[in-house]
């Protein structure tokens, strides 16, 4: 049987400690490449890029492809709105469609991002 592993407080600040804060991409990042897998990605369809930031910042880890922009950080505006979402034309767009947000918590649940994704974003 799998063993599972238990879910990363991502709610957990991070800024100020250069540990936490590798630790939050880490585990980020993981989580965005089990979200891309669900979404039917496969390793050559996407970017995946980490911006560390400053001192006092969280950086962010961003999960980029041909048709979406998705983006993890601590954000000033919350933890429920720590995931940003969004359509884009390809991999030079940082532009893309309308922002969608969802909580960092769902970091821990890749499949039901995905589906999140999927639904707001009709890919």
């Amino acid at each position: 049987m799998p063993r599972k592993s238990n879910p990363h407080d991502f709610r957990r600040p991070i800024a100020y400690d250069a540990a936490a804060k590798r630790l939050f991409h880490n585990r980020a990042r993981s989580a965005l490449r089990h979200v891309a897998t669900a979404l039917g990605l496969q390793p050559g369809d996407y970017d995946l890029r980490s911006n560390q930031g400053g001192i006092a910042v969280s950086g962010e880890i961003t999960l980029h492809s041909d048709q979406l922009y998705v983006q993890a950080s601590q954000s000033a505006m919350g933890f429920q709105r720590g995931i940003l979402f969004r359509t884009c034309s390809g991999r030079k767009d940082y532009v893309g469609g309308p922002n969608n947000f969802a909580s960092l918590d769902l970091l821990n649940r890749p499949e039901e991002l995905a589906y999140w994704i999927r639904e707001v974003c009709r890919v």
